[in-house]
């Protein structure tokens, strides 16, 4: 178990980092980027260790998917009891327990007490990407409407629901049709003011669906309950539950992504529990398996099951060695409470987050729900004109100082905070006061 501790043993990133980053250059293409270049050789709870000997503080969790911590024993032993017995059969060939097992986990903790169905995949991507199929098949319809600052995947389909052109969408069309955007309820950002931002935006987005598509050509409506690489945004209190209510009385199905802010990140298993939003189908991935490859569609059992044998799966998809990390990562979160614990990283972060605000007029908003926490920067908090730069250089001085620090937002000016939730209250107000300490640096 590596020691709980930062350590700087050499400059960010040091030697041997920069010279795998050049066995890298030479032989990776050039389209799969690296945003701090710290060659990983070990991980426990929130620290990584690279190759020179550094231990970083982990404010990513691999975009939210380490969330019971790098290095979990429940998962080591899960994952080592399952490749001793076997790797892979194809569930569609030779069905095995534990995928089963998953399905069940999943059917029991995802919102809602009615019947439901999981099918199981690789990808979060792959999981949005089949709930479009369900939602087209058991509808009979072909729309489907996404938001604005969406990220639902890089394949084509997904890629025309994510709204971010740069890099994801960049000269990589043309996309999948029959698919619409409208804007999303952003509080911060919404032309009305945040108190209004909620009655304003369904009237809009439901007058726009109704006059664009016409709710009889509407297959589902496909929302992140928070947005996660769009900049971390929490719809306004009553806006999911208006529009989940209002997909139900036109025969559209509600899809929640939850990606990104599932499995014990908002505070709640899922974000749709905060307000009691209950889903026709629910993508998941990421932190359900602690690191290993696993995604889930779930949903009404007669909605999942009106597909017929053969028209879900994939080759690896639920793979027996994920789905035993998908237990011992669910397990863990039941046993250690990291619901709880994610609501005590809410806490702190959020307090030491509003002290940087007071003391800086560049800090336009923190936000968020959980251990997935966002500081929006601006040049003026009047006009809200987005710090795109300021925001790139306070990160570029968090890693410099042993801190992994992620951005996200449509307009690069959103800090994301996604801590392990496993790890400890010492390690998040380091963590903090070396971001007070590159920020002061950024922009003096």
């Amino acid at each position: 178990m590596i020691e709980q501790k930062r350590i700087l043993a050499t400059s960010i990133p040091g030697p041997a980092s920069q010279a795998l980053q050049q066995r890298k250059l030479a032989s990776v293409s050039a389209g799969v980027s690296t945003g701090l270049p710290i060659y990983v050789t070990e991980g426990a709870g929130g620290i990584l260790r690279d190759a020179d000997g550094n231990q970083l503080i982990d404010f990513g969790s691999g975009i939210a998917v380490t969330s019971v911590g790098n290095g979990n024993q429940r998962i080591i032993d899960a994952v080592t009891e399952q490749i001793n017995a076997f790797t892979h059969t194809c569930f569609m060939v030779n069905p095995y327990e534990k995928y089963v097992q998953v399905a069940e986990k999943l059917n029991e903790l995802t919102p809602g007490d009615h019947d439901k169905r999981t099918a199981l995949f690789n990808s979060g991507a792959e999981a949005v990407e089949n709930a479009v199929k369900v939602a087209r098949h058991f509808t009979g319809r072909a729309g489907i409407v996404a938001f604005d600052h969406a990220y639902h995947g890089r394949t084509n389909l997904t890629l025309a629901m994510t709204a971010k052109n740069m890099p994801y969408k960049h000269r990589f069309g043309p996309f999948a049709s029959e698919l619409y955007r409208v804007p999303m309820a952003y509080p911060y950002r919404w032309p009305g003011g945040p108190q209004h931002c909620a009655d304003e935006a369904f009237a809009y987005i439901t007058d726009q669906i109704h006059a664009q598509i016409g709710e009889e050509n509407c297959a589902a409506v496909i929302i992140e309950p928070i947005q996660g690489e769009g900049g971390f945004i929490v719809p306004p209190a009553g806006f999911l539950p208006a529009l989940a209510q209002w997909c139900r009385d036109n025969g559209i199905l509600f899809i929640a992504d939850e990606v990104q802010s599932g499995f014990c990140r908002s505070g709640d298993w899922f974000a749709c529990d905060h307000e009691g939003v209950v889903p026709d189908l629910i993508t998941t991935a990421k932190g359900i398996a602690g690191g290993m490859p696993l995604a889930g569609l779930t949903g009404r059992a007669d909605v999942m099951d009106s597909i017929h044998p053969g028209g879900l799966g994939g080759t690896y998809g639920g793979n027996p060695v994920a789905c035993a990390a998908a237990l011992a990562s669910i397990e863990t979160m039941e046993q250690d409470d990291l619901i709880e614990r994610a609501r005590e990283i809410e806490a702190i972060l959020t307090d030491r987050l509003g002290i940087i605000a007071d003391k800086y007029d560049e800090v336009g908003e923190v936000r968020g729900r959980g251990a997935m926490i966002a500081m929006e920067l601006v040049t003026d908090r009047e006009t809200k004109e987005p710090a795109a730069a300021l925001t790139a250089r306070i990160n570029k001085e968090c890693h410099s100082r042993g801190l992994v620090t992620l951005t996200c937002g449509t307009l690069g000016n959103v800090f994301r905070f996604l801590p392990p939730l496993t790890i400890g209250d010492d390690l998040l107000h380091e963590g903090m006061d070396i971001l007070e300490e590159s920020f002061a640096a950024a922009v003096s």
